[in-house]
């Protein structure tokens, strides 16, 4: 018996294997699945988020799946103030919870805390959205270079939403993005975490996300990003596995183009997690094909100290 309460992280890119470890450890450890998949909270998106289906859940209760409607504004900050009150509980329950997903941000909202920035100006949040619209996202990136090259430097800069939010606050206040960083103390959390990070060899992962572009087609990602042109400019269909079939539906370029692109894509979003994950030294590096006999290990090491 864990005699505190131990919040377990499963991190790691996209198709390494995340979803099914997590049920298979939360079937051994009696606990649930909180999801840090900053997509999957979105009803609207399913098929492109990868988001697990109920079969594939085993009857293992998810947390933060389904959770949102895609009209709805929801960031990293509410996440994290959600997520903590979620916590609470389930440490009520059990005396492990896992935290999963591959994005960075949540995933440090949660085990860390952001930092507190200004906030939102949504009349320069919509200009910066209509030059994006109109002038694409190089010319927004090369302003960020110009005035913050510290957060031009480590931000994902093919992520519009980070880039707009960065460029809002600087333009806002006059400051540098990255002057924020640091600046607030962190509040302690009341457990303790363990950090485990997914990896194979890049051969392997590149075949998984092909399959997986491949299966995702076939179940009908298509009819889904159809479905969602209302929405193609709020900021979560902005990413990978969306944008890439905008571009084929507005006639932009054939449909071998738009798969090519798709797998390429992901394929550098995977390699963009990676280098976000391998910036916090507290993860322990795991093979996701052995990692299921090292995790208790983990948690019991953390215990003891």
């Amino acid at each position: 018996m864990l005699n505190e309460n131990c919040l377990l992280v499963i991190a790691g890119p996209t198709a390494v294997g995340k979803t099914a470890l997590c049920v298979t450890l939360a079937q051994q450890l009696g606990t649930e699945v909180v999801s840090a998949d900053s997509r999957q909270f979105f009803r609207e998106l399913s098929i492109g988020t990868a988001k697990p289906t109920p079969a594939e859940m085993q009857g293992v209760p998810h947390h933060f799946i389904d959770s949102h409607s895609i009209t709805e504004t929801y960031n990293a900050g509410q996440y994290e103030a959600d997520c903590l009150a979620l916590l609470d509980q389930l440490f009520q329950r059990h005396s492990v919870v896992i935290l999963t997903g591959g994005s960075g941000l949540y995933l440090q909202a949660v085990t860390e805390g952001l930092d507190a920035l200004p906030p939102a100006n949504p009349g320069l949040r919509a200009q910066l959205q209509q030059l994006l619209v109109t002038q694409g996202l190089a010319p927004l990136v090369e302003e960020l270079a110009e005035v913050d090259p510290v957060t031009y430097a480590r931000i994902d800069r093919q992520n519009p939403q980070r880039v707009l939010r960065a460029l809002e606050v600087t333009r806002s206040t006059g400051q540098p993005f990255s002057s924020f960083h640091g600046a607030t103390p962190k509040a302690p959390r009341p457990f303790r975490t363990v950090k485990v990070a997914l990896e194979r060899p890049r051969e392997k992962l590149y075949q998984r996300i092909d399959q997986r572009v491949d299966d995702m087609l076939a179940a009908g990602l298509l009819a889904e990003v159809e479905g969602l042109l209302p929405y193609r400019h709020h900021n979560a269909l902005q990413t990978v596995g969306y944008q890439e079939l905008f571009g084929y539906l507005a006639g932009e370029y054939d449909w071998a183009e738009a798969v090519r692109l798709l797998k390429r894509n992901t394929r550098h979003y995977a390699k963009r997690q990676l280098s976000w994950l391998r910036r916090d030294p507290a993860y322990q590096w795991l093979p996701a094909s052995a990692a299921l006999g090292s995790i208790q290990s983990l948690i019991s090491a953390t215990e003891k100290k």
